[in-house]
């Protein structure tokens, strides 16, 4: 299962088309950026995946918060967060707090290396974020539930999507992306997490 691809096939031409109109951007563009998007907060949930506490963590939300409807209408539920309605399933809609869980204080870091490399400005980019997020989560959700996939499987998945992004012409991007957002630091010698412990490691280093 490969969540980049998922993701990718969620923002069709409309939806696509809905995004770019509302942060003044070409769809390519905004193509581009979402890609990015997406595979940052893909390598960062698997970098957070990599602990049990943040695992279990993960886990919990998904259960609790993103069973994966918002798939089901995503022009209405781009639309929507757009206007900044919230009503019923605001949760899964917090875009921001779910940037916060994943990436933390290091957003702009992000954004920024998303914005060199997709041409949209830091203001378009940092719109773009909050939308997309919770359509990464619902993605996730719903590959939990339909897969039955216990804390094990979740971590395989993510760090299998986020390995494959890697390797399936985003490797440059999450590579520097992923580089700032984690500190620049150097993998680390993994003390337990067994195979997936030690590619993910490989790939993205430890927080």
């Amino acid at each position: 299962m490969d969540l980049m691809q998922i993701l990718q096939g969620q923002l069709d031409d409309n939806v696509l088309g809905q995004l770019s109109d509302q942060i003044g951007a070409d769809k390519q563009q905004t193509a581009t950026a979402a890609n990015g998007i997406f595979a940052t907060l893909l390598g960062g949930l698997a970098n957070n995946a990599t602990s049990e506490g943040g695992l279990a963590s993960l886990s919990s939300a998904l259960d609790r918060d993103h069973d994966g409807s918002i798939l089901d209408d995503l022009m209405g539920m781009v639309g929507g967060m757009v206007q900044g309605n919230s009503g019923q399933g605001a949760s899964a809609l917090n875009g921001a707090g779910i940037l916060g869980h994943v990436l933390g204080d290091r957003q702009d870091v992000a954004a920024q290396q998303i914005s060199q490399s997709s041409g949209l400005n830091m203001s378009q980019v940092m719109k773009l974020m909050p939308i997309l997020a919770p359509i990464v989560m619902g993605v996730l959700g719903r590959a939990k539930n339909q897969g039955g996939l216990d804390l094990g499987g979740l971590a395989g998945v993510l760090m299998g999507s986020a390995q494959n992004a890697q390797s399936g012409g985003f490797g440059d991007l999450i590579g520097s992306v992923l580089g700032g957002v984690l500190g620049g630091q150097q993998p680390q010698p993994q003390s337990g997490g067994g195979l997936l412990g030690n590619i993910l490691g490989g790939i993205f280093g430890k927080r």
